[in-house]
């Protein structure tokens, strides 16, 4: 009604402009009512948006879409313009060299992350960040979340050690007690040991062994496990050594002792069928020796516990790989040319 009366309005002033617009704005508002989305094409939106920097009064002409719309138009040609012009300039690509030996540490250790294979390449000489190796890793079937530790202590403890017990299944269905030492500082497993039959005696000899002579340390941190009786403990306070005992079920107080626990069972223990004692101390000898000499730790910077040395790459050099732990892990080398 109120569109008819200003339609006589309009032809009694004889403006044919206004009588173009309202004729117009009528025909929209029916193809409004019949059309719920109307198709857009990208140089409709270019128009909006070109309009919308040239008039102020942009908004009082829309009908099809709502004004935030134009406003995402906007920024959407605002992000694809420097997508462009990146483009254009381009980025430095990846050595491809790189990008093979990232696959090939990939593949040939199925148990390493981005973070490993990184520090690998920093050992080999290469200079490269944590986020490329990231991207160009092979993707790989999704694995169930492994067991993790809460909080971590900051600083490093260089004159506290910490023990515990990790248990082992046999072939045979034995379960087996692996007792270990570890020095908190530079993560070194000071001393280890299996046993069927854990008792407080043997714990108490094994701690003996850890520390011959003067190399002694200030704390030990341990949990609230029955089998450090009075022997253990009679044993630590003798060797003017001062415990520090956890609270009740939490093992995240003794996080180096439990970090290390994940990485034995997670690289190593998983992937083998363990037959007798004799035989888990053999791959425990093995694996800790890669732990101390060839595998790069985060928080030591990724380097091992004995520092390992970066190697420049030789011109003409060959990349020589060496199997650790029956080929579970491996270290690389710059091996000259002969």
């Amino acid at each position: 009604m109120i569109s008819l009366l200003i339609l006589l309005f309009s032809i009694k002033l004889n403006s044919y402009l206004v009588i173009e617009n309202l004729a117009m704005r009528q025909q929209l508002a029916i193809m409004k009512q019949s059309i719920k989305q109307p198709k857009l094409r990208n140089r409709d939106r270019l128009f909006w948006v070109i309009l919308s920097l040239l008039c102020q009064r942009w908004r009082d002409f829309l009908i099809i879409v709502k004004p935030a719309t134009v406003i995402r138009w906007n920024k959407k040609g605002f992000n694809l313009f420097w997508k462009f012009k990146s483009k254009l300039k381009g980025r430095s690509k990846i050595d491809p060299e790189i990008r093979k030996l990232i696959k090939k540490f990939a593949k040939a250790n199925p148990t390493w992350g981005a973070p490993r294979i990184h520090s690998e390449l920093i050992k080999l000489g290469f200079t490269v960040s944590e986020a490329t190796v990231t991207n160009y890793m092979p993707k790989r079937k999704p694995k169930p979340p492994s067991q993790t530790w809460r909080t971590f202590l900051k600083n490093h403890m260089f004159n506290t050690c910490s023990m515990d017990f990790f248990t082992v299944a046999t072939a045979t269905f034995k379960i087996l007690f692996v007792f270990f030492i570890i020095h908190n500082e530079r993560r070194k497993i000071i001393h280890f040991n299996v046993t069927s039959n854990p008792t407080a005696k043997w714990t108490g000899q094994q701690i003996v062994e850890a520390f011959p002579w003067e190399t002694t340390t200030k704390y030990i941190i341990r949990d609230r496990d029955a089998i450090y009786g009075e022997v253990v403990k009679t044993r630590i306070k003798n060797m003017n050594i001062e415990q520090v005992v956890t609270a009740y079920k939490s093992p995240w107080q003794n996080p180096f002792a439990e970090r290390l626990i994940g990485s034995i069972r997670r690289e190593c223990l998983d992937h083998v069928i363990v037959l007798s004692d004799g035989h888990v101390k053999e791959i425990l000898k093995e694996y800790f020796a890669y732990y101390h000499h060839d595998r790069n730790h985060l928080s030591l910077d990724k380097d091992a516990p004995y520092k390992r040395p970066v190697q420049d790459k030789p011109k003409d050099g060959k990349l020589v790989e060496l199997p650790r732990v029956g080929g579970l892990h491996h270290r690389y080398e710059w091996k000259e040319a002969a």
